[in-house]
C-alpha cells in the first residue's frame, strides 16, 4: 500500500486518475493546486476530526483554539480528565463530547490503537473505528485519508465532494452517496487523490472551502 506522504505522491495519484479517467483531466486543470493536508496519527487528529463534524471551518477552529489553550497537548489523557462544564466553556456538544471520551478511554484502555490502525486494509481500519459509538463512517474515513495518508479512500457521504463530482462532471443532480461510491470505484487504487480532487475544485470553482480537517 502506497502511503500518500507528500505532494510528489498528490502528483503521482492525478496522474494516474488521467489513465483510469479522461475526464479528470478537465477537473485538474480547474482545481488548481491539490493540497496534501497530512496531519499526524493519533488522539489528537481524530479529536480534531471529530470536533470538526457538522459545523463550519471557522467554528471548529474556535472550538479548538480553546481546547489547546487550555489543555495544552490535546491527549487522551487531558481530555478523560474533563468536566461536562469544561467541554461546554469549549463550545462541544454532548455528543461530540461524549464521543471524545470514548474515544479516549478506547485508547488508554489499549482497545484501539490509533497509529497501528493506519496500516491496516480501510475495510478492517474503518469497522475498528466505527465500532466506537460516535465514530461514523465519514469520521473513519477522513481520519485514513488526512492521518494515515491512505492512499484509496473515497468519502462518498461527504455533500461537498457530491456537489463537486455532480458540477465537474455536468451531472443533471447530485448523485446519492451510492451513486459516488460507484463512481469512486473506477477511481481506484488513488481514490484518496480523487478525493482531494474534487475538496479543490469545490473549494476554486464554487467558492467554497470544504475540506474537513486541517494539520
Amino acid at each position: 500500500m502506497r502511503i500518500i506522504r507528500t505532494h510528489e505522491d498528490i502528483e503521482a495519484g492525478l496522474a494516474g486518475l488521467v489513465m483510469l479517467d479522461a475526464r479528470l483531466e478537465h477537473v485538474i486543470d480547474k482545481a488548481g493546486p491539490v493540497p496534501l493536508r497530512r496531519t499526524d496519527p493519533g488522539y489528537r487528529g481524530l479529536a480534531n476530526i471529530i470536533v470538526s463534524q457538522m459545523v463550519s471551518k471557522a467554528s471548529a477552529a474556535a472550538i479548538w483554539n480553546r481546547m489547546e489553550a487550555s489543555l495544552g497537548e490535546i491527549t487522551a489523557d487531558a481530555v478523560l480528565a474533563l468536566d461536562d462544564d469544561d467541554c461546554r466553556r469549549f463550545g462541544l456538544s454532548r455528543a461530540k463530547a461524549d464521543t471524545l471520551r470514548r474515544v479516549a478511554a478506547a485508547a488508554t484502555a489499549g482497545e484501539i490503537d490509533l497509529d497501528a490502525i493506519c496500516n491496516e486494509e480501510a475495510v478492517k481500519a474503518i469497522h475498528e473505528l466505527t465500532a466506537i459509538k460516535g465514530i461514523g463512517r465519514w469520521t473513519a474515513e477522513v481520519y485514513l485519508l488526512f492521518c494515515a495518508g491512505h492512499p484509496d479512500v473515497f468519502p462518498a457521504g461527504d455533500v461537498a465532494l457530491q456537489n463537486a463530482i455532480g458540477h465537474a462532471l455536468g451531472l443533471e443532480l447530485r448523485p446519492t452517496a451510492s451513486e459516488v461510491d460507484s463512481l469512486a470505484g473506477g477511481w481506484s487504487p488513488w481514490r484518496s487523490v480523487a478525493a482531494r480532487l474534487f475538496w479543490a475544485y469545490y473549494a476554486q470553482e464554487m467558492r467554497r472551502d470544504a475540506l474537513p480537517v486541517t494539520p
